[in-house]
């Protein structure tokens, strides 16, 4: 079918990478076309992820597959430093970005969305794929306009680099459009270890959690006179990000610019 999507996975054998990978593979719209890895393997990446071969096999060179395969997409979980080199390349390609690493800011989305737009193609750099998780930030914003007292506190296992997580920056973000600055807490506290009160975001704190057997997990806590409010969103496994990768893939077709944010794409 020539008109499917063709994509090249970046990270393609990191935990990300492989329901990437798996994702791709079943769905007739998408077209694999290259799996690319620090650490080539002479593996079919369709066995890889558990499905039946599909003639691709892992390859280090993500230009030469840029090259040889002339992607529409790639899909990027690999680590901050290598994205950031990955995005700028294939914008030069003209392959549209997905980038699902954290460590971009808000200030870098805006500078590669010139570069998209001097291509005429769509990016997009999103902390979080998981439409449970974009509703969560949604609510939390809206509910802030009357709630602006609040903290956010957000779980990871503890191999994870960042802290805090994109997730956590973006909904502080959305939060802070919706409330003004307001330093929270008794005006005489007094951290008696550093970092007690967590990191400090427009008169708010971020808590970052850090533990082994902790997968995703976000809530953010909102305190009035006699009353509070929780709105908590929970991962269980990495496949609940799937639909909202699958459709970014589809999605990023269809306009120009660099977007931050999956929730770009929520009505």
């Amino acid at each position: 079918m020539s008109n499917r999507i063709k994509v090249v996975v970046a990270g393609a054998k990191g935990r990300m990478g492989k329901e990437v990978v798996k994702m791709v593979l079943g769905d007739p719209e998408l077209q694999l076309v290259a799996a690319i890895n620090r650490s080539p393997e002479a593996i079919d990446v369709g066995s890889m992820v558990g499905l039946s071969p599909c003639g691709i096999t892992l390859t280090d060179n993500l230009e030469q597959a840029f090259q040889d395969h002339g992607p529409d997409v790639l899909v990027d979980f690999t680590r901050p430093e290598i994205a950031k080199q990955n995005v700028q390349l294939a914008i030069s390609y003209g392959v549209r970005p997905i980038m699902g690493t954290s460590g971009f800011t808000q200030t870098e989305s805006e500078g590669l969305d010139k570069l998209c737009r001097d291509k005429n193609i769509g990016g997009l750099i999103g902390p979080n794929f998981s439409i449970g998780a974009i509703l969560m930030m949604r609510f939390a914003a809206q509910a802030a306009k009357y709630f602006p007292h609040l903290e956010i506190i957000e779980y990871h296992g503890d191999q994870k680099l960042d802290a805090p997580s994109g997730t956590a920056v973006k909904t502080a973000e959305l939060i802070a459009q919706n409330r003004e600055e307001i330093r929270q807490g008794n005006p005489q506290e007094e951290e008696m270890l550093e970092g007690a009160r967590g990191a400090y975001y427009n008169g708010f704190r971020i808590h970052s959690v850090r533990l082994p057997g902790v997968f995703a997990q976000q809530e953010v806590i909102m305190a009035a006179s006699g009353q509070s409010l929780k709105i908590r969103h929970d991962s269980y496994e990495r496949a609940s990000y799937m639909p909202g990768v699958n459709l970014a893939i589809k999605k990023v077709m269809t306009y120009e610019g660099m977007l931050y944010g999956f929730d770009h794409f929520i009505d």
